[in-house]
């Protein structure tokens, strides 16, 4: 019997960073405005986020961030796809459905999407979110959203 024979993987790297994934997964399916307090349990004190309307670092930057992001939220639900992890490193595809105050009169608008995550240390240390801003603002705004869905026709 060898030493290695005597050693139990309690969890391995990759079963760790499944761990955070689904916790992170449960996080954003249940947020709102009313339970930001909730981002502690996935990340870091030195997150660093970045979508495409903004990018803040630090924990108390990122609950400002969503606070301000979540406030006309009337219901917001990702489906996540299947992801891709290396190492640290975690990408996931979604398809976000959003009901929003001033977005589509409040109907459903569906954006797709990625994540880009590092996890160190049972957390969330790097976010960064890949959507078009287009599909989820732009192209539902009364005047403008029409020019935009006729362009991109006309692109093909």
């Amino acid at each position: 019997m060898t030493p290695s024979d005597n050693v139990v993987e309690v969890c391995s790297r990759e079963r760790a960073l499944q761990i955070v994934l689904e916790q992170f997964c449960q996080l954003f399916n249940q947020l709102d405005k009313g339970n930001l307090s909730k981002l502690p349990l996935v990340y870091g004190e030195d997150i660093q986020f970045q979508d495409p309307f903004g990018k803040v670092v630090g924990l108390d930057a990122l609950t400002e961030y969503m606070a301000g992001a979540y406030r006309n939220v009337l219901e917001c639900q990702f489906r996540f796809g299947d992801p891709v992890m290396q190492t640290s490193w975690c990408s996931i595809p979604w398809i976000m459905e959003l009901r929003h105050k001033r977005i589509n009169h409040g109907k459903p608008v569906f954006v797709d999407g990625i994540s880009h995550l590092e996890i160190r240390n049972g957390k969330v240390r790097f976010h960064r979110d890949y959507f078009d801003a287009g599909q989820l603002l732009y192209e539902n705004l009364p005047v403008v959203g029409g020019a935009i869905r006729w362009v991109k026709r006309q692109a093909g």
